[in-house]
């Protein structure tokens, strides 16, 4: 990782480092309020009972609402991903290319987010850092959402290696089976992972913060005015 980031430097120095960020800025938040907006709305629709199953340790409402968010986000996601893509690797790109990886796009986010609302629901309900009365740390938003987001990528990865690798350009005429395959063979399903996570923990940690602040606001504004 060391010697990436020296080469990127020598290469392009510091705005090396932001290539393929403009199409994240642009469609981040896009992004994002597609998953919540989704997951909430399909969440209301089919809420979970509110006495948990001692059946399940998942909660099945949870899981459709995950995947549905998660596709709500990719259908947004897709091109922006393809453009952030080919600007990472330097590799040009044409507008008919622009859906290029979109189906991996969908089932990457649709297991991506259904991941994450699952760990969500799981940190919720065993608590696993403790009661936040006698430790803060475990009512932290930004723990919450750093946490069960990197599990999240840690159980996709392999999608997201796929999903990069045929937006990429670098295999023509390679379908997302054979390049999976491949990377298995390589040894590469893992590639990339730790800055991986370590983007995922702060940018997610940070996402999470921002979201309970304005849904709080939200909720604030509303009882005031009733």
């Amino acid at each position: 990782m060391t010697f990436l980031a020296r080469e990127l430097y020598q290469g392009g120095g510091v705005r090396a480092f932001y290539r393929g960020g403009l199409p994240l800025l642009l469609g981040g938040g896009l992004m994002r309020s597609a998953q919540f907006g989704v997951y909430q709305t399909v969440l209301s629709w089919n809420p979970p009972p509110s006495k948990r199953s001692s059946t399940f340790f998942v909660n099945p409402h949870v899981v459709v609402a995950g995947f549905c968010g998660g596709i709500g986000r990719g259908l947004v996601e897709g091109p922006f991903e393809m453009v952030k893509v080919r600007r990472q690797v330097v590799t040009p790109w044409t507008v008919q290319e622009i859906g290029k990886g979109f189906g991996t796009t969908l089932v990457r986010n649709a297991f991506l987010f259904a991941s994450f609302a699952v760990y969500m629901d799981i940190y919720d309900h065993f608590s696993f850092f403790g009661d936040a009365t006698n430790n803060p740390a475990a009512g932290s938003p930004f723990l919450k959402g750093g946490t069960c987001a990197n599990l999240a990528w840690l159980t996709i990865w392999p999608l997201d290696v796929v999903k990069s690798r045929l937006q990429s350009g670098h295999y023509p005429g390679k379908s997302p089976w054979t390049i999976l395959q491949d990377a298995i063979r390589d040894g590469h399903l893992y590639r990339g992972l730790v800055p991986g996570l370590t983007r995922s923990f702060i940018a997610n940690g940070c996402s999470m913060v921002v979201y309970k602040h304005v849904e709080q606001s939200l909720l604030d504004r509303r009882s005031h005015k009733k």
